[in-house]
This record gives C-alpha cells, structure tokens and sequence, in this order.
C-alpha cells in the first residue's frame, strides 16, 4: 500500500511489487492504474494526481528541514508614509503595496514598494540553495508549495501594521500624471493595510469611482491611482484593453466553489500598471549601469526569459525585468539584488557571465512551465468535482474551434461528439458523461443549439 503511487507514477521496475503488478496486469488486460483502482488502492483521485506531481518535482517532500535561519536585514532608513497592499484573502506571500503623499502644488510621490527578502538571504546560503531548487511557489486550487520557508515569508511579507523592509520605487508625479522622476532606495516602510479583494471591490469600482458614496480607508489614494494607472496603460499604447472572466477556486473539506471575477477591473488595472512601471523602470535602471539581469521579454511575438536587456513588445515597453514577486520567484530575487546594488552603486552579486544566472534562467523556465501545467490540471480536475458534486447531466457551451467547446461559466474546454459542423462562437448545449477523475476527462454530446431570442 506504502507504494502504490510510485507504482503509478515513478515505478523501480527491477522491484518484486512492479513485477507483480506487471505480472497481474498482464493477466487482467488493464493498465496499472486502473488495476490499481479496481482493486481500491486508489482511495483519493486528488492524492492520485498530487503524488505525481511531487514524485517528479519535490521527490524529498515539500518541507524545509535543517535550513539556517535568514540574516535579521539591516539598519534601514524608515519610510514617510503609510503604505497598504491589495490581495485576494489567501494571499500570505505579500509582495507589494503602495504609498501616496499629495502635495500642495498638486503633484503627488507615489511609493511602489516591494518585500525585499534579498536582504535576508545571501547568495550561496542554504536558504538560496532551496529557493533556486524550488525556483517558485507551486499554486493549486486550496493549497500551495512556497518557494520559502513559511518563517522566512512571515519575517518579510508586507503585513499590516508592521514596518516592514521594502525595496521601494519613489515616482514624482506631475498633476497632469506625467512622471517627473524616479529614485529607488531600501527602507523600512509602516504598512498600515492590507486591503482584501473581496472587501475592497464593492467599494472600489467603475460605478463608485469619483461618485458620492461611503468612505474607505485609502479611497482618495486608490482613486488617484486609479487615474495614474490608466495614463500609463494609455501611454504604453494599451488603453482599453477588453475584460475577461477570471476563475477563483474555493475548496474546502473536498468541496469546491468556482465564483467568476472580471479581470481588467480598476483594482486589477491598478496594481498591474504598478508592477508594470516598477518592472520597467527597474529593468532600465539595470541596463543604464551595465548591471545584470534577467528579462522578460517578447520579439516577434515570442515571449523568453534572457540575459541581456530587450523590449517587451506585448506590454509596450523597453525593458521589463520580474522584480516584484521576491517571496515568490527566485528570479525576482536574484533580480532584486542587482537592483540593490545598482541603486547603492555597489558591485552586483552576479557578471553578466555567471553560469549561476545562464541555469537560473533555463531551470525557471522548466519548472514555471511544469507548475503552471499542474496547475491548469488541477483546476480541469476541480471543475469535474463541481459537475459531480451539483449533479450536472447538462450544460450550456461555446464552440471555440473545430469540435472544441468551452463549458458556461468553468475554465473547461472539452470535445463535443454528435455535432453537425459547428461554427467558433456558436452556443449549444451538451449533456455531461462519463466524469472519469483518474484521467480528468469527460464525455460532452450534442444535445442542440441555442437560438437566442
């Protein structure tokens, strides 16, 4: 019983149990894992699934054992004004939050300031060693793997009430929102909120935004930025960009709730063009002093991660280096000591001809793809939970392409059978067969169309 998910999944095919499981296979004409389910050893589809992500990436488990302790950060000057942050409730890794002081001529100096576990971590230590294997947080539907000791993120996460240190990027902004100047210094900086997307959005809208209606903490803040951000959205040629439906997955006590939410909303759109200008505007600081980094950037329509300073035709800037997400992407980290040293005109911990970055970059790439592959597999898997669990035989769907469909209100694109020659965009309806949670898949047929009215 102790293996049989290495049986599944990762089998030692000189060992006596995969024999016999050959053996038996071979026998009953049914592969290993259905055999294996057959037989009841397969009690959990979830942990069916999970394990075999694990066993290829975090073969010795997810825990952190026998790492030192991060260096306390050093001696900081402290910032001089309050600063809040906006996330969705799970989030505990806070990456970035944001300050505004209005002056009295009408300009404003806006603070971008990001966790700077940089600061705590030096290159070549135990804690460096496990962020560079793990490379990134791992999301699913109702849990995580951190990047990062959960200590090491509660001594650097941006949490309220605390004065935390920061890597902070200072804009002087004109009245008509043009900017005027940009410094960027490490700090220690007083987060006095943490502002929640589900509290914040019925409050903070495109129907409430410059309207008469109760008062919140920072709402005078988050307007203006609001108005910031749209300028520079503009100014990159990106200006009213359409809106999509985003998915978040609740799941608790193997229930599971899939709620919609637009993306493109004013508190999306807002700390987007945030980390889009630190990003930017950091990725050009490394260049101008010859400091190494790692971009991202996209020619010809390709995006790619690389070492030398190139444009991101896609977002419409010249340089965009990741350093806003410390606590969560080891580049980002190693990015964030450049930009350190670059501001404090200090060498850099890493040349441009480091081997240490060249295989930072490949190893990002591999495993970011294979997360995020993960990932998309368990939000199908959650949504075949959802159709069993609300009994659905039938649904309402789009045609995408070919014989592709996307299901109504699920991130699910799935073959119709039975259909006469569809058209993309067209909207029929299917019924639900044969969930199948091992291989998360399932049967749509062709019921009709849907003539709107």
């Amino acid at each position: 019983k102790g293996k049989v998910f290495e049986l599944a999944h990762k089998p030692d095919k000189n060992g006596l149990e995969y024999k016999a499981l050959s053996d038996a296979c071979a026998e009953s004409g049914l592969s290993a894992v259905r055999l294996l389910a057959k037989c009841g050893a397969i009690p959990s589809s979830h942990e069916f699934h999970l394990q075999a992500f694990l066993l290829t990436h975090f073969p010795r488990g997810v825990g952190f054992s026998g790492i030192a302790p991060p260096l306390p950060p050093p001696e900081l000057p402290a910032g001089d004004a309050p600063a809040f942050s906006i996330d969705d409730a799970a989030t505990t890794e806070i990456d970035d939050a944001f300050s505004v002081i209005f002056r009295p001529d009408g300009s404003v100096r806006v603070g971008i300031h990001i966790a700077a576990p940089a600061l705590g971590i030096t290159p070549g230590s135990d804690l460096d060693r496990v962020a560079a294997t793990r490379l990134s947080t791992v999301y699913m539907p109702g849990d995580k793997i951190t990047m990062l000791p959960e200590d090491l993120i509660a001594h650097y996460t941006l949490a309220e009430n605390k004065d935390c240190p920061a890597l902070s990027l200072y804009v002087e902004v004109a009245p008509d929102y043009s900017i005027r100047g940009l410094s960027t210094q490490a700090d220690r900086v007083r987060i006095a909120a943490n502002l929640r997307h589900e509290t914040l959005e019925p409050l903070f809208n495109e129907d409430t935004i410059g309207q008469d209606g109760p008062d919140y903490p920072f709402r005078r803040e988050l307007e203006w930025l609001f108005g910031f951000a749209k300028k520079l959205e503009a100014g990159r040629g990106k200006a009213d960009q359409v809106q999509r439906n985003d998915f978040v997955f609740k799941v608790q006590d193997d229930r599971v709730d899939i709620l919609t939410r637009v993306r493109g909303n004013p508190i999306d759109k807002l700390v987007s063009e945030m980390m889009i200008l630190a990003n930017s505007r950091w990725g050009e600081l490394l260049a101008e002093r010859e400091v190494a980094g790692v971009y991202r950037a996209q020619t010809g329509g390709k995006v790619r991660m690389t070492l030398k300073p190139a444009p991101h035709e896609g977002l419409g800037v010249a340089y965009y280096a990741w350093s806003t997400s410390p606590l969560r992407r080891y580049v980002d980290l190693l990015n964030q000591r450049q930009i350190l040293a670059a501001a404090r005109g200090e060498p850099p911990p890493h040349a441009g001809n480091d081997p240490m970055l060249f295989a930072a970059v490949r190893d990002f790439e591999l495993a970011y793809d294979a997360y995020a592959e993960f990932q998309r597999g368990m939000e199908r898997y959650w949504c075949l939970r959802w159709l069993i669990q609300v009994d659905i035989k039938e649904i309402d769907a789009t045609v995408w392409r070919e014989n592709l469909i996307r299901l109504d209100n699920l991130p699910y694109v799935a073959k119709v059978i039975g259909a006469p020659t569809l058209t993309p965009g067209d909207r029929i309806r299917v019924t639900v067969e044969n969930i199948d949670l091992l291989d998360i898949d399932l049967t749509c047929r062709y019921i009709g169309s849907l003539v709107e009215a």
